[in-house]
């Protein structure tokens, strides 16, 4: 008789395990969708760098401990005329159910999510309504850990901003699971912004999931500079036809900083076009990650998909992964994908210090134009001038240091 195998469990993986025990007779709703989701979890535990998207953020290594569910709520933004927002309890024990964004994506990080998902909200806009006025989703963590989840239903036809800013103190290793999942209906267009200004102890995790229907248009744009370990990953499914998606990435890491953007575009139907262009400027001994993945299934003929990871390396012990994969199983499309990495140019700094500019004002002015691009695809000046002026911050407190 062969011997029983016996799996061996991290700290942080039994813990988890015990708290979903603990807890799973008083969390809100979706019971099924809950128990469904831990067993998956159980079953194969936090991710290692033998499983492929996890090649370069081995959570089975870097998260060995799992502090206590943090108490505080996710308040809810005020309701513009068109909009209706519930609390994720509330929604879930009204029979809502979670994950119809994830498409045919399966990840063990959503799953976790899930199954401990305590706060967040349902957010409904109604068909034709157009937003002048960002709705904006603040995230503060001190302590512990959290799992939040945000559901946006967007009607046909209906323009909105979605912005989500994340930050916590220094010095204290908090951890984050923070999953949205955006449904837009047909014609309907989003600009969705996301900023990482978490604590430099903490463990961010957080997920995009969005389902486009027929000539929808996404602009999602990931903005990162905090965290110890913060993985960005983003699972975008292709529901109608003449959908358009553009996905961007701006990460600023330094220390040893360690920053994934890990991203899957499925076009699982005819005529789509999505773009991804993701920049990192990574100093010190700070690692960047992009993993991009497209997929273009037999039958979604004349797609369109172009993705590129560019990196800035300003530090000697400074490294960045990038990993850019083409699935094409379809024969009349265009797609392409690219990558990049190196230092910056020492014939344009030569350039800008003959002018007078010394060296760390030259730097700068480069990185500066460098992320620039990224963000020019946010429309709200207010909201581009504050990403504008969170690059300088970190160019300043680059220079200090």
């Amino acid at each position: 008789m062969a011997p029983a195998v016996v799996q061996m469990r991290t700290p942080a993986e039994t813990a988890l395990i015990e708290r979903f025990e603990a807890e799973k007779g008083v969390l809100p709703g979706a019971a099924a969708e809950r128990a469904a989701a831990f067993e998956r979890f159980k079953a194969r535990g936090l991710p290692s760098k033998r499983v492929e998207a996890y090649h370069y953020t081995d959570l089975r290594t870097l998260m060995r401990q799992a502090p206590g569910t943090a108490g505080a709520a996710l308040p809810l933004p005020e309701a513009p005329a068109g909009v209706t927002v519930h609390s994720l309890a509330e929604a879930l024990a009204g029979g809502f159910r979670p994950g119809t964004a994830m498409g045919q994506a399966e990840d063990v990080v959503v799953d976790l999510n899930t199954a401990l998902m305590r706060e967040g909200m349902v957010i409904r806009v109604a068909a034709g309504t157009v937003l002048a006025d960002p709705l904006v989703l603040d995230v503060v963590q001190n302590a512990a850990s959290r799992h939040d989840r945000v559901i946006v239903e967007i009607g046909a036809g209906a323009e909105v901003t979605l912005v989500e800013r994340h930050s916590g103190p220094d010095g204290t290793a908090y951890q984050s699971n923070h999953v949205v999942e955006l449904i837009l209906g047909a014609g309907a267009k989003v600009e969705h912004v996301r900023v990482n200004a978490a604590g430099n102890e903490a463990l961010v995790l957080s997920t995009l999931a969005a389902s486009l229907a027929e000539e929808a248009e996404l602009m999602s744009l990931n903005f990162s500079v905090g965290g110890a370990v913060a993985r960005h990953q983003s699972f975008i499914t292709y529901a109608g036809e003449n959908a358009k998606l553009d996905l961007r990435g701006a990460t600023m890491i330094r220390g040893r900083q360690h920053c994934d953007n890990t991203l899957v575009v499925d076009h699982a139907v005819p005529h789509g076009t999505s773009r991804e262009l993701f920049r990192t400027v990574a100093d010190d001994e700070a690692h960047g990650i992009f993993q991009g993945k497209i997929i273009v299934r037999p039958h979604a003929q004349k797609t369109d998909g172009q993705m590129a990871s560019n990196a800035l390396l300003l530090g000697d012990e400074a490294a960045m992964s990038n990993k850019p994969e083409l699935e094409i199983f379809a024969d009349d499309v265009v797609c392409a994908h690219g990558a990049t990495c190196g230092a910056l140019e020492e014939s344009q700094l030569f350039y800008l210090m003959a002018r007078g500019l010394p060296r760390p004002e030259a730097e700068a002015l480069l990185v500066e134009a460098f992320l620039g691009e990224v963000l020019e695809a946010v429309s709200d000046d207010t909201l581009r001038d504050e990403l504008a002026g969170r690059i300088s911050t970190w160019l300043a407190a680059r220079q200090a240091a």
